[in-house]
């Protein structure tokens, strides 16, 4: 049979000559690319750490402080890079992941501000026979993208087209964190654990921010009550207390805005009461303990963390007993602290309930893992997404949501955002933080993933070592109640909003269905704390009392409990 051999049109063969052409090495300009040099003055050794290229549309500030695991950030591609010499550089290129846009290739082309970054990391030859790299918070809290030592170049404002490149030189080094003055109110003071500097072979700091009642100078042999706040590093002094900008009086408008929120009072208010010496006196301490991982340890011993658990209550409470005059005992020791801190507060009454006499936990993260702020690792397959045997597509998992309910983000994008910010759970993210408190370690040393984080499937092992090892709160206590239960009669106190952002009152339902059935017949004792519910409509961040009336139910409390 004859056939019409068919030709291709002038066009086609451009078309598959450009695109065979942009498929043979070395031709790699055709697509957009950043390449990124550290000059031969900026660093005196090669850096292993993660590179960043920063892409911002307005120049409000700088692009790398635009970025983000967040819903509003700018797009920003993130690259390892390991052993990089001064006078070398690093591509960035389409094939390199990004947030929110996937990669470069989905930068609509038109003018950008763009900044390059380089953090580097830290080798630690750990005690457990393990050798990684990450970033050694600098005292910032393990912000990636402002952490002390990183090389960033100047921003610059390019023409993006989709085939351009463009060069940025890493010449700046960003300095430390200025180091802030003591005054008569507040002291801070840092120390070298012993316990997690030998875990790390690297010296690990613990550190405090301290705030003094009023008339401590004036009374030498009076000694106070503590009342211990955690929660994500800050070099704040507890409760919010300051006297910046308290000249300018709230607004009657902000004034409605924030008590439709919450009950808590101005950190200007606070202070006024403070000082004026109208609420209780108590030593109020807030304690600083960030890791390689997360700017917070969780409080508790960690096969990815160290003994932070011991090294707490063993090394900083012991040294803040010592250099203040506090009544060092646990009836005279109460916690409070709101979502990372409301968990925190929890699991150091949990785990340690004679080192303490009372936790006040506000929005706490997920005291029970079957809500893992919406999922159930120990039953879902996938974090990302929720099948059912009906024929629509599996639905997307709110990772965050409006207080009227609207998802903010999903799982899989707050995920991504981690990844591009750090592979094998260096992130400093919030889920990567979770995950080296709670997880086993990896045969390569870092957490064991709780789930892949490109497809979100499960690993049902680690949640399982997770929940065996305590970190599930509300099973620990259900596991042990006969023996820690007689501790906690009276100590656990939870708030939380009925619409909480990220799902949290979902779990602090079941952590009350089991503490109430204490009070049945075989299961005693009754744990005989509360829970508050914020309704309706109220979002993470939401408590029921100003932080001056919760200082009087503390109060009540270390009266209660005071030894006869």
């Amino acid at each position: 049979m004859f056939r019409l051999r068919a030709y291709p049109s002038v066009a086609l063969v451009a078309t598959l000559i450009t695109t065979l052409l942009a498929m043979t090495p070395g031709r790699r300009a055709e697509a957009q690319t950043f390449t990124l040099t550290v000059p031969v003055n900026a660093a005196t050794s090669p850096i292993t750490g993660r590179a960043f290229v920063f892409v911002s549309r307005t120049d409000r500030t700088e692009p790398r402080l635009q970025a983000g695991a967040r819903r509003g950030s700018e797009p920003f591609f993130g690259i390892d890079v390991e052993q990089l010499a001064p006078g070398r550089s690093v591509m960035i290129d389409t094939t390199v992941l990004g947030y929110p846009l996937p990669s470069l290739k989905a930068l609509p082309p038109g003018e950008y501000f763009v900044q390059a970054l380089l953090l580097p990391y830290t080798r630690f030859a750990r005690a457990d026979g393990h050798t990684i790299w990450a970033h050694m918070d600098a005292w910032e809290g393990q912000r990636f993208n402002d952490a002390p030592g990183s090389l960033v170049s100047a921003v610059q404002k390019v023409r993006v087209d989709g085939s351009s490149r463009i060069a940025l030189s890493l010449e700046r080094t960003l300095p430390p964190v200025p180091a802030l003055t003591d005054t008569e109110w507040v002291q801070r003071f840092r120390m070298s654990s012993t316990r997690v500097s030998t875990f790390w072979n690297h010296d690990m700091p613990l550190g405090a921010v301290v705030l003094l009642p009023k008339g401590y100078a004036q009374n030498p042999t009076k000694r106070y009550p503590v009342v211990y706040t955690v929660g994500h590093f800050s070099e704040r002094a507890p409760f919010g207390f300051t006297f910046d900008g308290c000249e300018r009086e709230e607004t009657a408008a902000a004034r409605s805005a924030r008590l439709a929120r919450s009950a808590r009072e101005t950190g200007c208010e606070f202070q006024q009461a403070w000082t004026s010496g109208t609420v209780p006196e108590f030593i109020a301490v807030f304690i600083q303990h960030p890791t390689p991982f997360y700017d917070d340890s969780y409080v508790l011993n960690s096969a990815n963390n160290g003994p932070y658990g011991d090294a707490i209550t063993k090394e900083l409470i012991p040294e803040i007993d010592r250099r203040y005059r506090t009544i060092a005992s646990s009836h005279a020791r109460l916690l409070t602290g709101g979502s990372t801190g409301g968990w925190d507060v929890l699991a150091l009454q949990i785990h340690y309930p004679d080192v303490f006499g009372g936790a006040w936990s506000l929005y706490p993260d997920q005291v029970d893992f079957r809500h893992y702020q919406f999922g159930n690792i120990y039953a879902d397959a996938n974090a990302y997404t929720l099948r059912d045997n009906s024929w629509l597509a599996p639905k997307e998992i709110p990772a965050n949501r409006s207080p009227e309910g609207l998802t903010e983000l999903t799982m899989r994008e707050e995920n991504n955002a981690e990844l591009v910010i750090a592979t094998k759970g260096r992130s400093g993210g919030q889920w990567d933080g979770w995950q080296a408190a709670w997880a086993p370690v990896g045969v390569d040393g870092y957490p064991m993933a709780l789930w892949d984080k490109r497809t979100g499937v499960i690993d049902r092992t680690v949640a399982e070592s997770m929940r065996r090892n305590g970190y599930d709160l509300r099973d620990y206590l259900e596991r042990n109640w006969s023996t820690v239960g007689p501790k906690l009669v009276g100590k656990l106190h939870v708030a939380v909003g009925d619409m909480d952002n990220y799902f949290l009152n979902l779990a602090v339902y079941k952590l009350e269905a089991f503490l109430e059935s204490t009070k049945e017949p075989g299961k005693g004792p009754y744990y005989g704390g509360r829970m508050d519910y914020g309704r309706p409509l109220k979002p993470h961040g939401w408590q029921p009392w100003s932080n001056q009336e919760l200082l009087r139910i503390m109060d009540a409390q270390v009266k209660r409990n005071s030894p006869r």
